[in-house]
């Protein structure tokens, strides 16, 4: 007979250490929570520096249950939660770090302003596979860029996790979208709807004088970071152009910038879930999101390699190996 106090989980016990599937206390959730019935785990880059112990601003000591992104249903509710109902079918960037327990487990508490509802046309899978790069996405796109129709906007590292999102994002909001990536990758951009620019072939002034003219973009989003975030600051437009980075981390020069009298912005999707503050957005942007979807205008790439509990560590050696077809997801 089985325990309902008890369910199973993966756990990292130590600094690349493998995942280890064991039975846990199952968790209740208190005021303004929700119990989640986990039915997909997405995969994200952070899940596996946490696990390598390389991800001290994630503040997730090990060991712990590693999973950031989640999709399932509702199964019970804390004191004070009037917006859902056991049941109800939920996706979210919301477990993972900070001190709490992941998503590659049966059951996850969750902050209920953190959840929004399914989009309809996606399996469970597909919407486990999005949160996490739709948050980052629109956050540098609509909310710090503020993109507009007819804008240009280029997209570094388009056919990654954030990249393909952003795409999409861009061009559902009527944006002219161009995307830098490899001659391999031309194929899945294009059909993105985006501008193909391979960056190993045209240097940023070739690119610039080719597409803009030499003006530069009206909004730049780098999702790669290093050179590539140095690159941007070359291939912005002057005066009212933005520049917006999700991996903006090192040591860079703002001159570039500057001399175009352009503006900077930094994505960093995980300070809700650290700090407590703006946890509605989170779910609010899911639910803008989940509209697109709903409409036709942005789906996931998913690799067509499906895991579970038991295979999942094959899931992280892929993520690992850099040579995913697209976002990873562990069924539960």
């Amino acid at each position: 007979m089985t325990d309902s106090r008890l369910m199973r989980a993966l756990i990292v016990d130590s600094a690349n250490a493998p995942l280890r599937l064991a039975s846990i206390e199952r968790p209740m959730p208190g005021s303004g929570q929700v119990l989640v019935r986990i039915a997909a785990s997405g995969v994200n880059p952070l899940d596996g520096k946490i696990r390598s112990g390389q991800a001290a601003h994630a503040r997730q000591a090990l060991p712990a249950v590693l999973g950031m992104d989640l999709a399932g249903t509702v199964e019970v509710l804390g004191e004070g939660v009037n917006d859902w109902l056991p049941g109800d079918e939920v996706y979210a960037m919301a477990t993972g770090i900070g001190g709490v327990q992941g998503s590659l487990a049966e059951y996850a508490v969750v902050d209920a302003r953190l959840l929004a509802p399914k989009p309809g046309n996606l399996s469970m899978r597909e919407a486990a596979g999005l949160p996490l790069v739709l948050i980052t996405a629109w956050e540098g796109l609509v909310d710090r860029a503020r993109v507009q129709p007819g804008q240009t906007v280029l997209i570094h590292g388009a056919a990654g996790g954030v990249g393909h999102v952003a795409v999409q994002i861009a061009r559902a909001f009527g944006a002219q979208v161009f995307a830098t990536g490899s001659a391999r990758q031309q194929g899945i951009i294009e059909a993105l709807g985006a501008t193909f620019i391979d960056y190993r072939k045209s240097a940023v002034e070739a690119y610039v004088a080719e597409h803009t003219g030499g003006e530069g973009f009206d909004i730049v989003y780098d999702t790669v970071g290093g050179e590539t975030l140095d690159a941007s600051f070359k291939a912005v437009r002057s005066y009212h152009g933005h520049v917006v980075s999700c991996l903006g981390w090192g040591q860079h020069s703002l001159a570039p910038l500057s001399f175009r009298g352009a503006t900077y912005s930094g994505v960093f999707t995980l300070l809700p879930l650290l700090t407590g503050q703006g946890r509605e957005h989170h779910g609010d942007i899911l639910r803008e999101t989940a509209s697109l979807i709903e409409a036709g205008k942005l789906k996931p790439i998913l690799d067509p390699r499906r895991f579970n509990l038991q295979t999942a560590e094959a899931a992280h050696a892929l993520l690992q190996s850099g040579a995913a077809q697209g976002r990873l997801v562990i069924e539960i």
